[in-house]
């Protein structure tokens, strides 16, 4: 049985809220550069593995960039194709070198069952999702992603290492 965190919409609401909350209260972390990402987890409803890599755009208009990306996971009979293209804000936490990561946006799913996947038909599918997580300056992060929509995972978990394009 599958753990259920309510409506994905309402938690995706809750979240947004505590990022507005936190991004008015808090410093920003400013930086000139682009970085790609690259990254790997869990998800929870389906129960898979994934690994992806984003863009991450330098500031644009304060503490916010943008950051579209691609994730394919493997499991429960499934395979995940997820583009993501998120806007996001990084928030300087003290003088410890880590930064809390808030935001989210649309994603697009192409979903495939598994079996004989010449056969088997790819999906098309629309969601959306929030993120939220933290990222050492030296460019270790660790992130979840609360998502909603047909085939997209609920829940996301994952670590990676962030690398600075100069």
């Amino acid at each position: 049985m599958v753990p259920r965190f309510g409506h994905p919409a309402r938690v995706a609401m809750l979240f947004f809220a505590c990022f507005l909350a936190c991004a008015s209260s808090a410093r920003a972390q400013s930086s000139s550069h682009a970085a790609i990402n690259f990254g790997g987890g869990a998800s929870i409803d389906p129960e898979q593995v994934y690994a992806g890599v984003s863009w991450e755009s330098p500031d644009i208009g304060g503490r916010f960039r943008l950051r579209p990306g691609i994730d394919g996971g493997f499991g429960n009979n499934l395979r995940l194709g997820l583009i993501n293209i998120d806007l996001i804000a990084r928030i300087l936490l003290g003088s410890s070198g880590w930064s809390l990561i808030q935001g989210g946006g649309p994603t697009i799913i192409i979903a495939q069952p598994a079996g004989d996947f010449a056969k088997a038909p790819r999906q098309l599918h629309a969601g959306g999702s929030y993120l939220f997580g933290f990222q050492k300056a030296n460019g270790f992060f660790a992130e979840f992603r609360v998502s909603g929509g047909n085939y997209v995972p609920q829940l996301k978990m994952g670590v990676g290492w962030s690398v600075e394009i100069k």
